[in-house]
Parts: structure tokens; sequence; C-alpha cells
């Protein structure tokens, strides 16, 4: 499986972005998706996660309200709304796949990885 994200870029205190990550395989939609981030001079932290069907959520609680995970396994694509967005969400940010499906929220449990897409949230 490859992952291919996009939808990075700068945006004000308050505004919104959509990222994308776009999948190769069949398999695709048996697996469980996750979003990650990894602040500047950071670890990479956990964002969200979404079962194989969609029918499952989790987020972490930094942004709980504001992010919502989505998936299209017509078009192999999972997304990240991001709304409301503040300086501190600046990051560059992973998608993530998981071939058993657990949706764990640790990072050394996924399979998959993307190359990332920056996101800059300025004040």
């Amino acid at each position: 499986v490859q992952l291919v994200e996009s939808g990075g870029g700068l945006v004000q205190a308050g505004g919104s972005l959509r990222l994308s990550c776009a999948a190769s395989g069949r398999t695709f939609t048996s697996y469980a998706m996750a979003w990650f981030r990894q602040p500047p001079g950071k670890e990479r932290e956990f964002v969200a996660l979404i079962s194989w069907s969609g029918g499952s959520t989790r987020y972490a609680d930094s942004v709980k309200g504001r992010f919502t995970i989505s998936r299209d396994n017509a078009k192999n694509t999972v997304y990240l709304q991001m709304n409301s967005l503040k300086p501190e969400d600046t990051a560059l940010y992973y998608c993530a796949a998981d071939r058993d499906a657990v949706m764990w929220t640790i990072a050394a449990r996924y399979d998959y990885w993307g190359q990332g897409t920056q996101v800059t949230v300025s004040s």
C-alpha cells in the first residue's frame, strides 16, 4: 500500500484545511486508517483514526470537536477536515494504515505511512 497526503498549507488561526490521503491497492477498504502529526522538535502524536467501514472514529482530546476524519472507500481516500485551527496545530501531518484494523492510537502499530503534508497555522 502506498499513501500520498495532500492539502496542507499555511492558514491563519481560526481557519480551516482539508487533508486528503490517497491510497493505492485493493486492500485499502479492509484497513483502519489514521492521521498522526509531528510538531517541530516534538514526537509524532496521534490525531484521529477511523475503522475500515468508517463506522467508528476516535480523536485526540486536543482536536476533538474541531477535526473530523472520514473515508471514501470507493475512492481509496481518507480525509481530515480541520476547523478552528490553532497555532499549536502546526505540524507535519501523516496518514497511516493498519492492515490488522485494530484501531491503534500508537504509531508503531501502523504498517504503512505517507510522506506527510505540512500544516502551518499563523497567529
